[in-house]
């Protein structure tokens, strides 16, 4: 009776102890991934950007985060007690996450409840490859010429009731916000809070863009496209999170382009925020607080030549 006993509590310690990895300290653990260099400089800063948002979160209880660079783990090993995935890098074919054989081994970390975010051109993967794993871990993906890349200023003038956004105030700021998202379908565009089945998909960031922002030029292609124009006065979502059914969380951010921006105090909190809801941890009342400085934006920046100047025109 008390071997049967205690075989039965051993079973329900393991069957806990595999919804959530535990680092030998304890703590939450959070791989983050930042891609390859690209870009002109102050563009697609992965490396300065996982750095400045990683020590924006140094101090914070009960998290460690292990930071790698040029779109992969060094070793996978460090996916055992992981509880959340992050990945800010270039995306489509040669997203990261589908290299060589990563698609699988994050198929098995989200069998486990392993939380997972993408960032910016990370949110970009082609529609047969990734974009059905995309949709069901994240809640979406950017299609090439299904959605587009328009530079615009984005006013997000209302916000959710949501851990994600604890402590942000309305904003608006100029990014390459990707629109029109190749959400799960019982998601539609994205711009309501909506339940599919037992996945709950929240949009956090909500903002109409112009109509001259819809006849683009988009960043590229340039557009524009027939059936992102017939959509003014639609809104969307650039940041969304979903809680799956193996009890993992999830979430997409198309901002993140300009480098700059990470000096905004409500983007940087919101993404913070998502950082450590995602890897299952509250969000203080407060959100996440942090200080960035000018000189702070400076550090780490990939070494990038420099746009040459245009030669002004000689009129003949």
């Amino acid at each position: 009776m008390f071997h049967r006993l205690a075989l039965l509590i051993l079973g329900s310690l393991a069957a806990v102890s595999s919804t959530r990895a535990v680092t030998p300290d304890g703590k939450h653990k959070l791989v983050f991934i930042a891609g390859k260099p690209s870009h002109p400089p102050g563009m697609h800063e992965f490396h300065a950007g996982t750095m400045l948002l990683t020590q924006c979160l140094k101090d914070f209880p009960n998290l460690v985060i292990d930071r790698h660079d040029m779109g992969w783990v060094t070793d996978e090993a460090t996916f055992a007690d992981a509880d959340a995935v992050v990945i800010y890098a270039d995306g489509g074919k040669g997203h990261p996450a589908v290299q060589g054989d990563h698609l699988e081994t994050l198929r098995k970390l989200m069998a486990k409840g392993v939380g997972f975010g993408v960032m910016h051109y990370g949110v970009e993967v082609l529609a047969d490859l990734g974009g059905k794993e995309f949709q069901e871990w994240t809640g979406g993906f950017y299609e090439t010429a299904y959605s587009c890349n328009p530079i615009w200023d984005a006013h997000y003038t209302t916000l959710p009731l949501h851990p994600v956004t604890n402590g942000v105030k309305p904003f608006n700021t100029t990014d390459e916000w990707y629109i029109h998202m190749h959400f799960r379908p019982a998601f539609g565009h994205g711009n309501q809070a909506t339940q599919d089945g037992p996945a709950k998909f929240v949009p956090i960031l909500v903002g109409t863009p112009s109509d001259a922002t819809r006849d683009g030029p988009y960043v590229a292609p340039q557009g524009p496209y027939p059936h992102i124009q017939a959509e003014k006065g639609v809104p969307e979502t650039t940041l969304w999170t979903i809680e799956r059914p193996d009890g993992g969380r999830g979430f997409g951010f198309t901002g993140g382009h300009f480098h700059k921006n990470w000096g905004n105090d409500d983007v940087r909190k919101t993404v913070l925020n998502a950082l450590v809801w995602v890897t299952k941890l509250d969000v203080p009342a407060g959100g996440v607080e942090s200080h960035v400085t000018d000189e702070d934006l400076a550090k780490n920046l990939d070494l990038k030549p420099q746009p040459k100047p245009k030669t002004p025109e000689v009129k003949k």
